[in-house]
């Protein structure tokens, strides 16, 4: 079918380089019909990453209950979900045109995040639709392919382990 659309479209073209080359190219290719049935009929996302983030923890663990309730409920595979230390936040409100501290608030913002795999294209707008209308206030959503750095933030670094491989680094300088 491809080799026919070319074929037409080089008829198209008057000049005689065009056609040769066009027609020299495309006889050497040659794909068996076999490999057509290989490829899936519906495209498939094969890993996203979706993150929820939030200040309230309990409606946080709610909504991630909800969404591997969706996602089983779909057949969607969730390789993995996991909780992310929580980013700790100091704000500070000033005074009316001043520098002089009115109040000031201790925040933490939690965060979960899935992994998921072999979505199909049908399933995924579907899915992705049901997540923002559900979607409580004060919870953020945020969906994209999976990175394998994204795995690294959810392991907290040990101080003493950091420690004791500093001092070995300046025991081996020395």
């Amino acid at each position: 079918m491809a080799l026919t659309l070319v074929r037409k479209a080089a008829k198209c073209f008057h000049h005689s380089q065009y056609t040769k080359v066009l027609s020299t190219r495309f006889y050497s290719l040659y794909e068996p019909d076999y490999l057509e049935l290989l490829k899936p009929k519906i495209p498939i996302y094969t890993d996203l990453h979706v993150q929820i983030k939030s200040f309230a923890f309990p409606v946080l663990e709610s909504y991630q209950a909800y969404i591997n309730t969706i996602a089983e409920h779909m057949d969607i595979d969730v390789e993995d979900s996991f909780a992310v230390p929580p980013k700790k936040l100091k704000i500070q409100r000033l005074k009316p045109k001043s520098d002089v501290v009115d109040s000031e608030y201790l925040l933490n913002e939690y965060e979960r995040s899935f992994h998921l795999s072999n979505v199909s294209a049908t399933k995924y707008p579907i899915f992705l639709r049901i997540l923002q209308a559900t979607l409580p206030e004060g919870v953020k959503l945020h969906v994209e392919f999976w990175n394998p750095l994204i795995d690294q933030k959810r392991y907290v670094p040990d101080k003493q382990l950091l420690d004791l491989k500093s001092e070995l680094g300046e025991l081996k300088g020395k």
